[in-house]
C-alpha cells in the first residue's frame, strides 16, 4: 500500500498535487452553477463541491475557490440578492459542462460559448440550464471563510425542478433514470449505474439489499 504524508503532498509538483488531492474524496456530484450579474450578463461554471447541510429547512452548500482573482460566480451571487442555481449535468453534456471551466474573457457568457440555453423560471433572478434533468434555485444565507482562502456558501433551497421519472414514490431520486454524470478528480466524468439500496439501519439487523 502506498503511504503519502502531508510533507509528501506539499513537495509534489503542482499538477501532480492537484490531480491527487482533487481525487481523494472519490466520486463527486457534477453541477453547473448559474448566476447573473446586475446588468443581466449570465455566467455558468462547473462545480463538484455541492454538499447537503440539512433537510428542514433544506440547506445546501458549495465551496468557491479563493478570491485572489475575480470570481464571477461568487460576485454575481453577492450582487444578485444571493441567488444562484445548481443544475445537475447529464452524461450527454459533460464536454460542454467541462468547457465552462475555461478562462473566458469578461463579458463572455459561458451559456452562449458552451452551447447551453439559459432559462428563467417563476420570477427567480438567476438562470437555470434548460437541458438539466434536475435544477435547484438557491439563496445564500451565510458564508464561511476557510483557512485556505476558499469560502463555504450556505444556501437555502427555494425551488426544485426535475423530470418526473427521477422522483421515486418515497422521495428518493433516481439519478440513473435522469442520465446523470459524476465527477472524479478534476476532469473525470462517469456514468451513474443503478445503486444497491438498503433500508434504514438498526442495531441487530444487518442491512440487506432491497
Amino acid at each position: 500500500m502506498v503511504h503519502i504524508t502531508a510533507a509528501d503532498i506539499s513537495a509534489f509538483e503542482k499538477v501532480y498535487r492537484l490531480n491527487l488531492v482533487n481525487g481523494l474524496p472519490g466520486f463527486k456530484p457534477a453541477n453547473l452553477v448559474g448566476t447573473s450579474a446586475p446588468d443581466g450578463q449570465t455566467n455558468l461554471a462547473i462545480f463538484s463541491s455541492a454538499i447537503h447541510l440539512g433537510s428542514d429547512p433544506a440547506v445546501l452548500g458549495i465551496v468557491t475557490r479563493p478570491n485572489t482573482v475575480p470570481r464571477h460566480t461568487y460576485q454575481n451571487i453577492k450582487d444578485n440578492d444571493g441567488c444562484f442555481t445548481l443544475n445537475h449535468v447529464p452524461l450527454s453534456l459533460v464536454a460542454q459542462a467541462h468547457y465552462t471551466s475555461a478562462n473566458f474573457d469578461d463579458g463572455v457568457s459561458e451559456f452562449e460559448e458552451c452551447s447551453f440555453t439559459a432559462i428563467h423560471r417563476d420570477g427567480f433572478p438567476a438562470p437555470y440550464v434548460a437541458k438539466s434533468p434536475l435544477s435547484i434555485g438557491l439563496r445564500l444565507r451565510e458564508e464561511h471563510a476557510i483557512f485556505n482562502g476558499t469560502v463555504l456558501l450556505v444556501s437555502t433551497v427555494e425551488h426544485v425542478y426535475l423530470r418526473e421519472e427521477g422522483l421515486r414514490p418515497d422521495g428518493t431520486l433516481d439519478l440513473v433514470a435522469l442520465g446523470e454524470a459524476a465527477i472524479s478528480g478534476l476532469d473525470g466524468y462517469h456514468e451513474v449505474l443503478p445503486p444497491q439500496r438498503f433500508g434504514y439501519a438498526r442495531p441487530g439487523n444487518f442491512p440487506k439489499a432491497e
